[in-house]
Formats: structure tokens, C-alpha cells, sequence
């Protein structure tokens, strides 16, 4: 859990349970999502770059296995002491020990400061992270959203806040990245809880059956 000056970006659900009737059946059916913020940090970072393309599940296998083989939360200097044979061994693909690696160095150079990140836009963060090998929208999104708790992010490139949408909607279909965007607008500027009850839908009833 971040600190508590990090927003809580389940907050929108309260308003937004007063004004959309589709929102307020929902939670009746599965309640307020879990808060999953995190601290704004090199470490944090770390562990979404670890869990891209996996399940929650193989994520913290993984992340929790780097964590004993560093004696604690990844850092730039401990990443950088340890030998690609070491870090592999934990469940990194090569792709990922690359980024990590690029993490690392461009923290040590002062080119990536996460800490930093909270003083920022969203773009502006976008700006800061998406040079960085590994990193695409999609981990600036959920950086966005978990750590820094900006109110109306709306990652439509993620499988499940669209299999979750799939559900809130009672659709026959997946929604595309293209027509996720379109259904969010009605929810702005709030599509940050929205998206953490299209995860509670998927995780509590599972996918649409239609």
C-alpha cells in the first residue's frame, strides 16, 4: 500500500455509482476493489516490468523470487551486481533482464528518477519512462494508476480491464483497445476506478460467458 498522500483512485466509483446504474449493480455484485496502490519507486517500477504479459500469480512468483536473490526490494545498485546467469535464474526472460538492466544504468546516470515522477503530468511522465527499454503505455498506465493514483487512466490495451468491460457491459464480444476507448468516455474523469472494477469483475465472476 503507497503512502497516504498517494490518491486513491477508487475514489471515482463513489461518484460514479450516484450517476450510472451499470456501475452501482456492479459493485453491489462484487464490492469495492482491493487497493493495490504502491509507492512511486525504482522497485515499484521494477515489479510492473516483471509482470508484463503475465498472470498476477507468475508476477509475484517471479518478483518475490528477485526480491530473496537480492535480500530485499530491487534497487539499481543490487540489480547491477548480479550476473545475468543470477538474475535468469529467478525467472526473467532475456528480454526483461535487458530492461532491467537499462532501469538500472539510467538510474545510476540520474537520466531515471522515479521518485520523481509524482511532480509531474501524465504526459510528462509518459515522456520521462517511455525511452526506457521495456517500458511501453501499458506500464505507464499502471504506473499512473498504482502509483501515482491519477484519477482517469484507462489502459485499453490491457486483456483484462477489456474482458472486464466485456462483463460490466453484458457485450456478445471482447471490445477492441479502439472501442474500450470509446465505451471509458462516458466515465471520465474517472476511468481509473472504473478500470479496477473491470479487474474485480474478471477476478470475482470471471469473463462474460456470451
Amino acid at each position: 500500500m503507497a503512502a497516504e498522500a498517494t490518491p486513491d483512485p477508487r475514489d471515482g466509483l463513489a461518484v460514479l455509482a450516484q450517476q450510472d446504474p451499470v456501475i452501482a449493480a456492479a459493485i453491489e455484485r462484487v464490492g469495492i476493489p482491493p487497493d493495490r496502490r504502491r509507492p512511486c519507486a525504482f522497485d515499484t517500477l521494477v515489479r510492473v516490468v516483471v509482470g508484463q504479459q503475465l498472470s498476477v500469480k507468475a508476477a509475484a512468483t517471479i518478483y518475490g523470487r528477485l526480491e530473496d536473490l537480492l535480500g530485499g526490494p530491487p534497487n539499481p545498485a543490487g540489480l547491477r551486481a548480479q550476473t545475468d546467469t543470477a538474475l535468469r535464474s529467478v525467472g526473467l526472460s532475456k528480454s526483461k533482464l535487458a530492461s532491467l538492466r537499462d532501469l538500472s544504468d539510467a538510474a545510476v546516470r540520474g537520466e531515471l528518477n522515479v521518485g520523481g515522477l509524482a511532480s509531474l503530468d501524465n504526459e510528462a511522465v509518459a515522456a520521462h519512462l517511455l525511452p526506457r527499454r521495456g517500458v511501453g503505455p501499458w506500464t505507464v498506465d499502471m504506473m499512473l494508476l498504482f502509483s501515482l493514483g491519477r484519477p482517469d487512466v484507462w489502459p485499453t490495451g490491457d486483456l483484462g480491464v477489456r474482458a472486464g468491460l466485456q462483463r460490466l457491459l453484458r457485450l456478445p464480444y471482447r471490445p477492441t483497445p479502439k472501442q474500450t476507448e470509446a465505451f471509458g468516455a462516458r466515465w471520465a474523469p474517472h476511468r481509473s476506478s472504473v478500470a479496477m472494477l473491470c479487474w474485480r469483475l474478471l477476478h470475482v465472476e470471471g469473463p462474460h460467458e456470451g
